[in-house]
């Protein structure tokens, strides 16, 4: 049985799960920004893919937290602590959707082909062909990929803060080490 200081089990795989995907679209993302030539190419050719799945699971997970909530938090922690773990989940959920909208609209705009799997799937474009548009969306993108990025380093930060300084139970109520907790 599930303690309620912890998360479910399909939550705990869901969020590992997409924070490796996200680490790994982060580093992509870098590296495509800053490398030319035919390493470009293939790093696009994971990035689309990359971006989508990251989309179906944020969509998954999202339904998931619906159906069971996570594990409330110490009631000794003060209300900005509790309001800044809630607005940043809200924003982290908000920033694993809108990234990938923003980028498949960014290659609609642009009047790109966008391929999951060779160019045997293509999504259908969410915009029509706008250069202007897919100039914004562009810029959009980069923006939000660091503001991702902000979140994810403050949300380990946090995570580290709770297991290693404060050592309660909300890091462990996300890792296996919860269930060890309860046996």
């Amino acid at each position: 049985m599930i303690n309620a200081k912890s998360f479910s089990l399909p939550s705990r795989i869901l969020h590992w799960l997409m924070a490796v995907m996200i680490l790994i679209m982060l580093f992509i993302g870098v590296f495509m920004a800053s490398t030319a030539g035919p390493n470009y190419h293939r790093l696009v050719t994971l990035h689309r893919p990359l971006g989508i799945a990251i989309l179906v699971l944020a969509l998954v997970r999202l339904a998931n937290r619906l159906r069971s909530p996570p594990p409330a938090l110490p009631e000794e922690f003060p209300p900005i602590m509790k309001f800044g773990a809630k607005a940043s989940h809200v924003l982290l959920y908000a920033l694993m959707i809108a990234m990938p909208f923003v980028g498949w609209g960014m290659l609609s705009a642009g009047g790109y082909p966008i391929p999951l799997w060779g160019q045997s799937v293509l999504l259908p474009p969410i915009l029509p062909h706008d250069p202007a548009l897919w100039a914004a969306l562009r810029s959009a993108h980069t923006v939000l990929a660091f503001l991702l990025f902000g979140m994810v380093l403050l949300h380990v930060g946090a995570a580290l803060f709770h297991g290693l300084i404060r050592e309660d139970a909300v890091l462990r109520s996300m890792t296996w080490q919860a269930k060890a907790d309860r046996e």
